[in-house]
C-alpha cells in the first residue's frame, strides 16, 4: 500500500468535505467528488551517439575449462569486500558502520546476498554468446588472499584468457576513506582480424518482498539528466532505457549499488528479473571496433554504500540525485539539513524531531491561527445557518443564496478554515518522506522501548500475529497516544452542528491511528508532537476569541 497517496487522498477528501459544508451545509442529494494530483520535469535532448562501426567478422568465442577459484578479501575501515576470483567480481560487501538490527551485537550489513550468479559487476560483449552471463576464468595478481587498507589506496588486478582470441582485464582501485571503487575493464583482441561489438557491464542484487515504507526500491538511472526509477513490478513493461547515462543503480530504502561511467556516453540499459527476487541492470556501451592487439578500455566508478546525502554528495557525479524525497524533495532536503543540525547539538534524533516539529509549528503559527479563528467564527454562525436551512429546506437554490448573503454580511470566508490547512500539506508530506527515508533515522534510538526511529513503535514482542499489524507484533504505544491526541483535538474543533458530520469527524482519529500503526516511530513522533502543539494553539485561540 502506498501510504503517502492514501494519506493525501484522506486529507484532500477531508478538506473538500469541510469546504462543502462551510459553503452550503449538509444537504440531501449527491455529494461532491474528491480531487487528484500531479508529477515532475523534463530533460535536455540526448546527445547524438557516434555511428556504430561496420559489422566486421567476429572470431568464434568458446569457453575453456574453469580453473580453481579463490575468495579474496579487500578490507578497509568502511567495508570488507569479498571477491570471487574466477568472476573477478564482488559476492559480499559488508558495511562496517551499519548493522542488520538495532542491537549492539547484531552482525554488520551485507549489501550483496552472496548467492550463486549474483556477483558484481559482470562484464561481457553483446554478440558473444559465451559471455552471455559474464566473463569467467579470471586469475588475480595477488600473492595472498587479503588486501588490507587502513589508509591510502590499493589495487586488485584480474586477467582472463578463458576465451580463445580474447583477453579481458579488470583493475579495481580502492581508497581506505571512500565507498567509491574505480574499475577499469580492458578488452584485447588476440586474433588477427578486427571485429565490432558492444561491451556491457551489469549490476545484480536481491530484492526480498516487504512492506512498511514509501521508499523506492529497484533499478534507477540518471538518463539525459532525468531521474528514472523503475518499480520492480514494472520491469517487464519497461525493460530498457537509452540515452546519455550518468549513472545506473540498484537501490533499496537505505542503501545502493551504483555504476558510474567516468566518461558518460549514449548507452543502452537493459533490465530483467532473475530467479527468485533477483534483478539485473545491464549497461551496454555504444559499439566499438576491436582491432588486433589494441586494448579497448572502459572506466567506471562503483559505489556500494548508504544513501546518505552527505556521503553521495561527497562522491560527486550527481549521485545525490538518488536521494529523492518525491514531489516535495525541494522542501524535504532543507528539513533534513535542519534535523541533522539539531542532532549535532543534541545527539538524539528523537529530540531533534521534536525541535524540528516545534520550529515548523512556529513558522506555520500564523496560518494555523487564521484557520482556527475562521472555524470559531463559523461556529458562532451555526444558529443562523440552521435557521436558513430549516426555512428553505425545499428550495436548495434559495438556501445557498441566503447562506452566501449571511457570509458576506458577517465578512466571513467559508473556506477560511480550509485554505491555511491546504498550505501546510506540502510541509507534512516533505517531512513524511524525509522521516521515512532518511538513513540517519535507521536504528536511531529515542528512549525506552523506542530503539529504532525508522521502524514502527512496538512495546513487547508477541509470538502471535495481530490483524492489520506488520511484524514485529507488540503494543504501538506511541501510535495510540497519537490517536488519543487526535481525538482530543477533534473534540475541541468547532462543528457545523450537523450530527452526521460530527460522527464522521469523530471517526478520523480512529482511521488515522489505524493507518499510522505501521508507520515509522519517527513519523508518529512528529505527528504526535504536532498534535499537542495544535491543541495548545487551538485552546489559546478559543480563549482569546471565543
Amino acid at each position: 500500500m502506498d501510504h503517502m497517496r492514501l494519506i493525501l487522498a484522506l486529507v484532500l477528501s477531508f478538506l473538500v468535505f469541510m469546504a462543502w459544508n462551510a459553503l452550503f451545509g449538509p444537504q440531501s442529494g449527491p455529494k461532491p467528488p474528491a480531487p487528484e494530483r500531479p508529477l515532475q520535469e523534463g530533460a535536455a535532448a540526448p546527445p547524438q551517439a557516434a555511428p556504430a562501426p561496420p559489422p566486421l567478422e567476429q572470431p568464434p568465442l568458446a569457453a575453456r575449462e574453469e580453473i580453481a577459484s579463490r575468495t579474496l578479501i579487500v578490507d578497509t575501515p568502511l567495508y570488507q569486500a569479498r571477491f570471487r576470483e574466477d568472476a573477478a567480481a564482488i559476492e559480499s560487501f559488508i558495511l562496517k558502520r551499519y548493522r542488520t538490527r538495532p542491537e549492539k551485537d547484531a552482525p554488520p550489513m551485507d549489501l550483496l546476498p552472496g548467492k550463486e550468479g549474483l556477483a558484481v559487476p559482470a562484464v561481457g560483449l553483446v554478440k558473444a554468446a559465451a559471455l552471455a552471463e559474464g566473463a569467467k576464468g579470471f586469475q588475480a595478481e595477488l600473492a595472498g588472499e587479503r588486501l588490507g587498507l587502513n589508509e591510502g589506496g590499493g589495487e586488485l588486478i584480474f586477467r582472463s584468457r578463458a576465451l580463445p582470441g580474447l583477453e579481458i582485464e579488470k583493475i579495481y582501485r580502492f581508497r581506505a576513506d571512500s565507498y567509491l571503487i574505480e574499475l577499469e575493464v580492458h578488452f584485447v583482441n588476440r586474433t588477427e582480424k578486427p571485429f565490432a561489438d558492444s561491451p556491457w557491464i551489469a549490476l545484480k542484487n536481491d530484492f526480498p518482498p516487504h512492506k512498511g515504507s514509501s521508499a523506492f526500491e529497484g533499478p534507477s538511472a540518471l538518463v539525459d539528466r532525468s531521474l528514472e526509477q523503475i518499480p520492480l513490478s514494472d520491469i517487464a513493461k519497461k525493460s530498457s532505457l537509452s540515452g546519455l547515462v550518468k549513472w545506473l543503480a540498484l537501490e533499496n530504502r537505505y542503501f545502493m549499488a551504483a555504476l558510474v561511467p567516468i566518461e558518460p556516453e549514449a548507452a543502452e540499459i537493459a533490465l530483467r528479473r532473475l530467479a527468485a527476487n533477483g534483478v539485473e541492470a545491464r549497461y551496454a556501451a555504444s559499439p566499438r571496433t576491436f582491432e588486433p592487439g589494441a586494448p579497448v578500455k572502459f572506466s567506471f566508478e562503483l559505489f556500494f554504500g548508504p544513501k546518505s546525502l552527505q556521503v553521495v554528495r561527497a562522491a560527486g557525479r550527481e549521485l545525490e540525485r538518488i536521494v529523492d524525497f518525491g514531489t516535495f524533495d525541494w522542501l524535504a532536503k532543507p528539513c533534513l539539513w535542519i534535523l541533522n543540525f539539531f542532532y549535532s547539538l543534541i545527539p538524539n534524533y528523537g529530540v531533534a524531531i521534536i525541535i524540528l516539529t516545534v520550529l515548523t509549528k512556529i513558522l506555520l503559527w500564523p496560518l494555523g491561527t487564521k484557520s482556527y479563528k475562521s472555524m470559531n467564527q463559523m461556529k458562532k454562525l451555526q444558529p443562523l445557518l440552521q435557521e436558513i436551512r430549516n426555512r428553505y429546506k425545499n428550495d436548495r437554490k434559495k438556501m445557498n443564496e441566503e447562506i452566501m448573503r449571511l457570509h458576506r454580511t458577517y465578512n466571513i470566508n467559508p473556506l477560511g478554515g480550509c485554505l491555511p490547512m491546504l498550505v501546510q500539506i506540502p510541509v507534512f508530506f516533505a517531512l513524511y518522506r524525509m522521516l521515512d527515508q532518511a538513513i540517519e533515522l535507521r536504528h536511531a534510538p529515542f528512549f525506552g522501548w523506542i530503539n529504532d526511529l525508522s521502524a514502527p513503535d512496538r512495546l513487547g514482542n508477541f509470538d502471535f500475529a495481530i490483524p492489520l499489524m506488520e511484524p514485529p507484533y507488540g503494543i504501538p504505544v506511541l501510535t495510540l497516544v497519537m490517536g488519543a491526541t487526535m481525538l482530543w483535538q477533534q473534540k475541541m474543533t468547532p462543528t457545523t452542528g450537523d450530527p452526521t458530520q460530527a460522527k464522521l469527524m469523530m471517526l478520523m482519529p480512529a482511521f488515522f491511528t489505524f493507518i499510522f500503526i505501521n508507520f515509522s516511530a519517527g513519523l508518529v513522533l512528529y505527528w504526535l508532537v504536532n498534535n499537542v502543539l495544535s491543541i495548545g494553539q487551538q485552546y489559546y485561540i478559543q480563549k482569546k476569541f471565543g
